[in-house]
């Protein structure tokens, strides 16, 4: 697995690396100290797997960055590693495509917990933001619009298919003859637009908009 960690401040990239490849020898971690920096590494880095990104640094802001990284390097998905806790900023960072957000007060489990849940083609937010009333979700969540579900490519209804049937990414990927991050890219777009967070309310969604 190789990472790209951007963030200004030298010893919590340093911590992060020693977690994180104590939790698999294996892992290659790439180190920016902002997004200018992130952004040239992660377009050089082909096999580059998932982008841990500051909110707060120098120059490019954490939210355009977000948004940024998903113009050049799609296939990539970034989690937020953030200091905040506001859930404005949780909104915010999800809205700009970020996949996951994890409060640096988080425990090292939960950091390596939500790269697996990512890298599996889920959303990951904490669950102390979640249940601030400002992020609930609206009605709409993982009820799907007939209109809305509509815009969904029959590649993408037929990932929603397998998915819903439980299916890994892998697995997808095989059966289709796509590759597991071309999954993933799809995976999210179908998250956008069903509005939902994870695979199960996916499949719901799917269902009540019968699609799938």
């Amino acid at each position: 697995m190789k990472l790209l960690i951007v963030d200004d401040h030298p010893v919590l990239r340093d911590g992060l690396v020693a977690l994180l490849q104590q939790a698999n020898p294996d892992t290659t971690v790439l180190q920016a100290r902002n997004a200018s920096e992130g952004l040239a590494l992660a377009e050089g880095c082909a096999d580059l797997d998932v982008i841990l990104l500051d909110l707060e640094m120098p120059g490019m802001k954490g939210l355009e960055a977000i948004s940024e990284f998903g113009r050049k390097r799609p296939d990539v998905p970034v989690i937020v590693l953030s200091s905040s806790e506001d859930a404005r900023d949780v909104r915010q960072s999800l809205a700009s495509g970020a996949l996951g957000y994890v409060p640096k007060s988080a425990s090292q489990q939960v950091l390596i917990s939500a790269i697996r849940l990512v890298l599996n083609g889920d959303l990951y937010v904490p669950p102390l933001i979640l249940d601030d009333r400002s992020l609930q979700a609206t009605p709409e969540t993982g009820d799907a619009k007939p209109e809305r579900a509509s815009t969904l490519t029959q590649r993408q209804i037929e990932i929603l298919r397998l998915l819903s049937e439980g299916m890994p990414n892998k697995t997808i990927a095989t059966r289709l003859d796509l590759s597991v991050k071309t999954v993933k890219v799809h995976i999210t777009a179908i998250f956008k637009v069903l509005n939902v967070a994870n695979r199960t309310q996916a499949g719901v969604a799917g269902r009540k908009a019968g699609i799938i």
